[in-house]
């Protein structure tokens, strides 16, 4: 019973590892790609309206 309590503490005392880590990056990657291509997009718009006139 001493070794289940012993097991319990030491993973309790462990640094978590952060699991959602490798998804938040992916998806600041995906958003950051998605602002730039509305960012290129908004650009090309309002450029062309400024050149037809």
């Amino acid at each position: 019973m001493d070794a289940i309590f012993d097991d319990l503490s030491i993973a309790l005392r462990k640094p978590r590892s952060d699991v959602w880590g490798k998804v938040r990056v992916i998806a600041l990657d995906a958003a950051g790609k998605f602002l730039v291509g509305v960012a290129i997009g908004l650009g090309i718009t309002v450029g062309s309206r400024l050149i037809a006139g």
